[in-house]
């Protein structure tokens, strides 16, 4: 092959030391430009407007978004904590308010007993609580935890509320079962305290659910008994204590033979929620004359 040919065929390249040279000049006269006149920069403003600045807008809203995302968090488990802690203190609140209910309930039952204590002061008597009843709505017959080794004896008064509840018919060490005047078939002597006339009261669950029992026998010529007036126990039970109160008359009526007056008359003691009672120690000690007799 010529020479000629190869030497036309050969590529011309500029030495790097060149490139660097001019590589130099052009950055010097850049820089000379920049600080002597504003020619670069409006170009360059340009650029950046359309490029640097929606980035930049960018990355801080990414970066507000993060920081409220963070600061959301934050507040969240602030608000979480805090709701768990009131959670908390409404359940404290709400046992200690059960609590004081509670007290207040027991303070007004131990009130109510010692008021009734003070009233029948001359009787010896023991407090006791309600462990079991019969079934139904009525505590009609009911045990209490208090019994023989507590001076508990057979025909023991009990009294609750205001007045008369019944009597012990059952002994054991520590318990006592105790029937109500209440109950069905069981009959009280009693006596309309203003007057002293006698009468029979009748308990009867099926009147209870009216609020009242029977009574019976009472003579009453001058028709001076009325509603409202009170009935205690006789001076001739021989299973009750005398002027323990029963109740009030509710209703009068004139019997078919002109000679008694019969009617309900309203307890005084509430039977539906009986949870405390007083057992009076003392018995009523007189010769059972009529065998069949328990009033």
């Amino acid at each position: 092959m010529s020479p000629l040919i190869k030497k036309k065929r050969e590529k011309y390249t500029l030495p790097n030391r060149y490139i660097l040279l001019i590589l130099t000049i052009v950055c010097v006269i850049l820089m000379i430009l920049s600080f002597s006149t504003n020619i670069l920069s409006i170009p360059l403003n340009t650029i950046s407007g359309y490029t640097l600045v929606p980035f930049q807008k960018g990355l801080n809203a990414v970066g507000t978004a993060l920081i409220d995302r963070a600061q959301n968090l934050k507040t969240l488990e602030q608000v979480t904590n805090e709701n768990t802690e009131l959670k908390r203190q409404i359940a404290e609140l709400t046992k200690d308010n059960t609590l004081l209910q509670q007290d207040k309930y027991e303070l007004t039952k131990l009130r109510e007993l010692y008021d009734l204590d003070a009233e029948y002061e001359e009787y010896d008597k023991i407090g006791a609580r309600i462990i079991a009843r019969d079934s139904g709505n009525w505590y009609s017959g009911f045990i209490i935890d208090k019994g023989a080794d507590d001076g508990v004896m057979v025909d023991c008064n009990v009294i609750a509320g205001s007045g008369l509840v019944g009597r012990v018919t059952e002994v054991g060490p520590n318990y006592a079962k105790v029937v109500s005047i209440i109950s069905d078939n069981a009959n009280t002597s009693g006596m309309i305290l203003s007057t002293g006339d006698l009468l029979i009261v009748t308990g009867s669950l099926r009147l209870m659910d009216m609020g009242v029992i029977e009574y019976s026998q009472l003579v009453d010529p001058e028709s001076t008994v009325g509603v409202g007036d009170k009935v205690v126990t006789s001076n001739i039970s021989d299973k009750y204590l005398e002027g323990i109160l029963i109740g009030y008359i509710d209703t009068v009526n004139s019997d078919s033979n002109n000679l008694t007056k019969s009617g309900t008359l309203i307890p005084a003691v509430d039977f539906r929620h009986l949870e405390d009672v007083l057992v009076i120690t003392d018995l009523k000690n007189i010769p059972d004359i009529s065998g069949d007799r328990e009033y």
